[in-house]
């Protein structure tokens, strides 16, 4: 029997915010494919976003029909699937950048690499949701999360996509941290996190990441090579003052001066053209879409559902902080794309399926078990 709690409780305000930054997102990466496109009518690639816009709100809204609840029974079948496709990559993935990150299935170029960020939150909200306790998880309550989390973290850092695998550990920890974990755990695990980082500058990480890192600390020790992108950036946010130079008349964009200018760094393109003023906005309306997935989180009466939506929060979160730290020359370079905005098929349809999940629960907040 069909439940009327599910429409009253339908949250068209959060749906308002993402449409919000959708649109902002397209009216942006029309700006940065335009720039110096001769040919006619609009660009293939704002085309594409928009198809895979279109086609994400879709997986989104037919989400909904499903109870949440039904994730936390198909955890592993999911959390199985993303990993084979990560091992798929290995075998048949295709190589750009100087990455091996992406499949293609059909007419669909997909990176595994996205979904597997949603297969993880779903798969840590099943196994603490069982586990927690009020004094706090200890070390033996951790071995298969730490499990789990290690085993694609391996495969994407391997590809190399040492962004997308450092943002899966963030993801885990906000999660872990949030469900609580003994005082004497934290403590220790903060140590040896601490006491591995000379081992991994050594030893785990390739001369082209270290660069970056050298770089993102001294930019004008290479300022045509890896300083370039950060130096540019920086140009195009600084130029763009209060309110912006115009809609299309953004100099650093126009001229290809700055590099990836649609996808990992978008952000520079609204600085340019929109200013404080149009990044003020941005941010606020990520602000709204954050505070308001934490509150369905809080308001979730099941914990399993509780967990994955602070999860989905926590993952929204981190992107926007990494991207928008690396645009401005606060972090490395790391090939974070921001959420909604920049250019790229598997980011929003992966994004997409994380806000319908947040709706989802949002419609079912009433639910104890």
């Amino acid at each position: 029997m069909f439940d009327r709690r599910l429409i009253e409780n339908f949250d068209w305000g959060f749906l308002i915010v993402i449409l919000l930054i959708c649109s902002a997102g397209l009216v942006i990466l029309y700006s940065a494919v335009s720039a110096g496109y001769d040919g006619q009518g609009v660009h293939y690639l704002f085309k594409k976003q928009g198809m895979w816009m279109g086609a994400g709100f879709t997986i989104m809204m037919a989400s909904l029909v499903i109870d949440f609840r039904e994730l936390d029974k198909l955890n592993l079948l999911i959390y199985t699937i993303c990993v084979g496709l990560l091992v798929a990559i290995y075998l048949f993935g295709q190589v750009g950048g100087g990455s091996r990150r992406w499949l293609v299935i059909g007419f669909v170029r997909m990176q595994p690499s996205e979904l597997m960020k949603i297969a993880l939150v779903i798969s840590l909200a099943s196994v603490y949701s069982t586990s927690a306790c009020q004094e706090g998880l200890g070390f033996r309550n951790l071995i298969k999360p730490a499990i789990l989390c290690l085993i694609p973290f391996g495969l994407i850092v391997n590809q190399p996509d040492l962004g997308t695998g450092l943002l899966l550990l963030l993801i885990a920890g906000s999660i872990t941290v949030f469900v609580k974990v003994e005082k004497k755990v934290f403590f220790t695990l903060t140590a040896l996190g601490l006491s591995i980082v000379p081992l991994v500058w050594f030893v785990g990480l390739k001369a082209y990441q270290k660069d970056r890192i050298l770089t993102f600390l001294d930019p004008d020790r290479d300022p045509l090579g890896a300083g370039y992108h950060i130096i540019q950036s920086k140009i195009a946010i600084g130029s763009g003052m209060l309110t912006g130079k115009g809609f299309l008349k953004g100099t650093q964009n126009a001229l290809s001066f700055l590099p990836e200018q649609h996808t990992d760094f978008i952000l520079s393109v609204l600085a340019e053209e929109w200013g404080l003023a149009g990044c003020s906005l941005l941010l606020i309306l990520y602000f709204i879409l954050l505070f308001w997935g934490l509150n369905i989180a809080y308001s979730c009466r099941n914990m399993f559902g509780s967990i994955l939506a602070f999860g989905i929060t926590a993952m929204i979160f981190w992107q926007i902080f990494i991207n928008v730290g690396m645009v401005m020359g606060l972090m490395p370079v790391v090939g974070v794309p921001l959420p909604l905005v920049s250019y790229g098929g598997s980011s929003v349809v992966t994004n997409m399926v994380g806000f319908g999940i947040l709706l989802n629960i949002s419609m079912r907040k009433f639910t104890t078990n």
